[in-house]
């Protein structure tokens, strides 16, 4: 049985723990959370490395993407570097590959049409193949890197000049805390409306990490469409409640629960056997064929249904 166990700088609340049979061989999926303490973070990842065949790294980006560069965020280094036998990712290469598919995937099926439609993504430098696969679906896409991680109400409406804003911007951001980017602990736990929240309003699509979408997201979500990944039941629930028409969650559910690509990408390495840093976009992608993952899709509004109908 292979074991993958994602650390997390996140709450403890969102834990959970499965097991799966996975292109024939059995896996312990795990997700610990530490409530944003690093250290413990740390002395975790050092007990277990070695004995599992995986590490996910939850809560933090170790990388930054933006089309040909890649900016390291300085205070995932210790948390790298804690494990000596066992390989820690933080799923950027997954993102890169099968986030793209799905949303080629339900463009191409028909779940949604994104031609046309207003996208907000909540932050594109850690999601490079979903920003990519929106663009060229011809949706009409706004960048909220600036906004949500600089609290600047500034729409950027061009990768490019994402791409050309994060040259300046970004070596210097991820020299900083990363709990000045991104919710960590407890604060994962909040959800406050401020004036960045009319943004999510203009689009039809919201998109990205779900912690990100959720820190700023209104009460009032009728009619709406996220695509995200890690959802717990309860996170389901506040959707509904809030009036999300549509759920897709990038990573398939295991158990009631979509875990991270953090997670998805430990296990991806231990089905290749691979260091990461070995593994090429093709080798990824070869295993997302042979696993041949399908985004969950969730109608979550009864009057969907009965549109369906004819009610």
């Amino acid at each position: 049985m292979k074991r993958v166990v994602s650390v997390s700088i996140g709450s403890s609340k969102r834990n959970h723990s499965v097991n799966v049979n996975i292109l024939e061989e059995e896996f312990t999926v795990e997700r610990i959370g530490t409530d944003g303490d690093k250290d413990k973070a740390i002395a975790m990842i050092k007990e277990l490395d070695g004995k599992v065949d995986a590490f996910g790294l939850g809560g933090i980006d170790i990388y930054l993407r933006c089309k040909d560069k890649s900016y390291t965020i300085k205070d995932s280094i210790p948390l790298k570097n804690a494990a000596d036998k066992t390989p820690v990712v933080d799923g950027t290469f997954l993102k890169d590959t099968l986030e793209r598919r799905v949303i080629r995937y339900i463009n191409k099926e028909g779940i949604i049409d994104l031609k046309r439609k207003k996208v907000l993504i909540t932050s594109a430098l850690d999601r490079y193949g979903m920003a990519e696969a929106f663009e060229e679906a011809g949706s009409i896409v706004t960048y909220g890197d600036v906004i949500f991680a600089l609290g600047i109400p500034f729409r950027v409406k061009s990768y490019n000049t994402l791409y050309n804003i994060a040259k300046i911007v970004a070596p210097i951001a991820v020299k900083l805390p990363f709990e000045m980017l991104y919710p960590t602990g407890k604060k994962q736990e909040n959800t406050t409306e401020s004036k960045l929240s009319k943004f999510y309003l203009d689009a039809d699509v919201v998109a990205g990490d779900y912690l990100y979408i959720k820190k700023h997201m209104p009460k009032d979500m009728k009619g709406k469409v996220i695509i995200t990944n890690t959802i717990t039941a309860s996170d389901v629930e506040d959707l509904r409640n809030r009036g999300v028409e549509l759920l897709v969650t990038t990573t398939p559910e295991l158990e009631g629960r979509s875990f991270g690509t953090n997670v998805m990408e430990a296990m991806i390495v231990a089905i290749a056997g691979k260091k990461p840093e070995n593994m090429t976009s093709k080798d990824f992608e070869e295993i997302l064929d042979r696993l041949d993952f399908t985004p969950r899709v969730e109608f979550l509004q009864q009057n969907h249904f009965e549109k369906v109908a004819g009610k």
